[in-house]
């Protein structure tokens, strides 16, 4: 029985040191003796230090990470110039002068980093040469001085088959096990979307069916740096697709559809998902695809979203588009035009055409930044019945009072901060947030920025 015991023991250490195991990035860099070296790593959108060392007199160092950290990373100096590295099982050894000069850099040991850089340059070279093919392609094909040239057509014609598969047969012959398997062809998608774009837009069906078509319940997604690309790129492609709005919001949708029916088993996964989707939607100002994916993951039964999550949805569901906003009771301090006054009790005593709620404090610094580009369009905006109400979130006296002298707008605070009842009732979960109301207080546009506003006034007045 004691030796079943001790064997157990001796198992389970086994277990927790290789779930710590410790890999490593080493070698020599003759041009950064002394100097601090970080090994930076991904954690979804987010980026965050793994390693930190210095580098010796000799020029070594020596950067470790552990299994849970494999995928994409890089080095970092004060030159802050990034070096992209695979974080790969084993051990990664480089040399050369600093990550700031990647063409001195050899890799020494690390398969993935091998391929990854092999890759990098000959596909970078690849798609600049089918670039200047598939111009030459349109030219032969358009233009009367070459169109009567077939011999030169079939040549050009080979030229272009023979890139795409020089491409493809790279990848094909990558390891099946390697993450490189999983990556490069990611990151070819992703690279290749402007080029589609603008010079193979008969292709681009084709890429948006390669969007929807990847398992983003991928382990090594997360800490591969490409989420937030992954993400962006598909959607820029379908708003640069050539399709009529309304098509152009159907496509998306459909891409929203296949992102989280690929997650909808993992609660986790999909409230993440949800969320950098909703967050882009909104960042763009493509509020019909923020209303369907809010609409989509509030009416979903089975899974639950978290509390900071359903607040952001929930402005689609209970004070969107066309609804009255809920009435803002102003019950602490109010200022207008730098002035403190007692006759404006409620947002409903304003009378103007239209009124611009932003709800934010003087501690946050985009709110301030938000309400400073107000002033180069006050004048035009008053003569358009615009008035600015800020509903500040501050819970210092003195610094609301600062704020509010320093503009000239409608300025209201009760010192509650995210307890104030216009936050709960406008479901604000992050500040600013922006709301235009008409006279009747009826919500017609949820404005991401100022910019973004005027951008819209500007198309209203051109219609």
């Amino acid at each position: 029985m004691e030796k079943k015991i001790l064997l157990i023991s001796y198992l389970l250490s086994l277990v927790i040191l290789n779930t710590n195991a410790q890999n490593t990035i080493a070698g020599n860099f003759t041009s950064i003796k002394g100097e601090t070296i970080r090994l930076m790593g991904y954690r979804g959108v987010d980026v965050f230090t793994i390693d930190t060392t210095v580098v010796t007199a000799q020029g070594d160092f020596s950067l470790n990470y552990s299994d849970a950290n494999q995928g994409m990373g890089y080095l970092l100096t004060k030159e802050n110039t990034p070096y992209a590295v695979v974080l790969e099982k084993g051990k990664v050894k480089l040399t050369g002068q600093s990550p700031a000069e990647a063409e001195t850099i050899v890799i020494n040991e690390g398969e993935n980093n091998k391929l990854f850089v092999k890759y990098a340059l000959t596909h970078g070279k690849r798609e600049q040469a089918l670039s200047a093919w598939l111009y030459l392609k349109n030219l032969y094909g358009s233009d009367t001085l070459f169109k009567n040239q077939p011999i030169s057509k079939i040549q050009i014609e080979s030229e272009i088959n023979y890139l795409k598969r020089s491409d493809s047969l790279f990848l094909k012959k990558l390891p099946q096990n390697s993450f490189m398997y999983w990556y490069l062809p990611v990151r070819k998608l992703i690279s290749d979307v402007q080029s589609v774009a603008n010079t193979r837009p008969k292709e681009i069906p084709v890429y948006t069916k390669a969007f929807r078509n990847i398992d983003y319940t991928y382990p090594m997604l997360f800490s591969s740096g490409l989420l937030s690309n992954l993400i962006e790129s598909q959607f820029w492609l379908i708003e640069n697709s050539g399709l009529e709005p309304t098509e152009v919001v159907k496509e998306m949708n459909i891409s929203v559809d296949f992102i989280l029916a690929s997650v909808n088993k993992n609660q986790k996964l999909y409230n993440e998902f949800t969320d950098y989707l909703f967050q882009y939607f909104e960042k763009h100002s493509l509020f019909s695809s923020s209303e369907y994916i809010a609409l989509k993951a509030l009416n979903q039964k089975g899974l639950q979203l978290n509390s900071s999550l359903v607040n952001k949805l929930e402005t689609y569901r209970k004070i969107k588009l066309g609804s009255i906003a809920p009435e803002i009771e102003f019950k602490g301090d109010v200022y207008v035009n730098k002035q403190q006054v007692n006759n404006i009790k409620r947002l409903s005593d304003i009378k103007s055409k239209y009124k611009l709620v932003i709800i934010g404090g003087s501690w946050c610094e985009r709110c301030r930044s938000e309400v400073i580009q107000v002033i180069p369009h006050q004048e035009n905006w008053k003569k358009q019945g615009i008035e600015v109400v800020v509903v500040s979130l501050d819970t210092d006296k003195k610094a609301f009072e600062e704020f509010a002298t320093e503009f000239p707008f409608t300025f209201a605070c009760d010192y509650k901060k995210w307890e104030t009842q216009a936050a709960k009732d406008y479901y604000v979960s992050s500040s600013p947030t922006l709301f235009l109301l008409d006279s009747n207080n009826k919500i017609i546009l949820r404005p991401p920025t100022i910019p973004a506003l005027d951008g819209w006034l500007e198309s209203k007045d051109g219609k």
